[in-house]
């Protein structure tokens, strides 16, 4: 069985994830991977980090996001190990890239996380700056479309003690989704350069928020 280099590796990964993608919904597809992977890169030049894991965790942590397999989150973490058993990764890299995999996701915010590492923490925070500001709220908004929900609706109050399950099944509006999710994200940052890129986005999130309610309520 050939033997790839960690470049070799990561390119063919990339093919891997692109093909995978390719008719993803908009917020989901490659080019989510594709700034999630450059975040990671950005923030792994102040951490002391495997950057071969860290790539490997970024290009595969939504493969198969459970939102689009009915809820069940062994999808992605299988898909994972298949594509990377086939590439001959050894068994330490392959182990530590699936449990970034089976860890990353928010779930709510009610979740204990179990597996800690830099790695994670790294992808971790480069996912979730995808999540936030300019990008984040247009994500946000394109799958609330897809979804069919409601941008908004004043009656309907965000849920901030939500389990998981409860998370996962919430068919709330846009809006509740910055409250449930988006705005907490900044003090759940990991790395000091997440922090420092989290702060600016969350307060363009805050700005646009206000200008929402402004234009709904016929303020301005």
């Amino acid at each position: 069985m050939a033997v790839f280099s960690s470049e070799e590796i990561i390119a063919r990964t990339i093919d891997f994830v692109k093909n995978e993608l390719q008719d993803a919904e908009g917020g989901h597809d490659w080019f989510h991977i594709e700034r999630v992977y450059k975040n990671a890169l950005l923030i792994s030049e102040t951490e002391e980090v495997d950057k071969t894991v860290v790539s490997l965790g970024a290009l595969l942590h939504d493969i198969a996001d459970s939102k689009f397999h009915n809820g069940d989150e062994t999808v992605g973490p299988k898909k994972a190990m298949d594509f990377l058993s086939s590439e001959n990764i050894s068994a330490e890299i392959l182990e530590h890239v699936i449990k970034i995999i089976e860890n990353i996701s928010f779930k709510g915010g009610n979740k204990i996380q179990k597996f800690h590492s830099k790695e994670l923490a790294v992808v971790q925070d480069a996912d979730r700056l995808d999540a936030i500001g300019a990008i984040g709220i247009a994500r946000a908004f394109n799958y609330g479309g897809f979804k069919n929900r409601k941008m908004y609706d004043p009656e309907i109050e965000p849920n901030l003690n939500m389990t998981p399950s409860e998370y996962k099944a919430s068919g709330a509006p846009t809006i509740n989704h910055f409250y449930e999710k988006l705005l907490l994200l900044k003090d759940r940052m990991n790395t000091e350069t997440g922090r420092k890129i989290a702060e600016e986005r969350h307060l363009f999130m805050e700005k646009y928020l206000q200008q929402f309610y402004d234009e709904w309520n016929g303020v301005k």
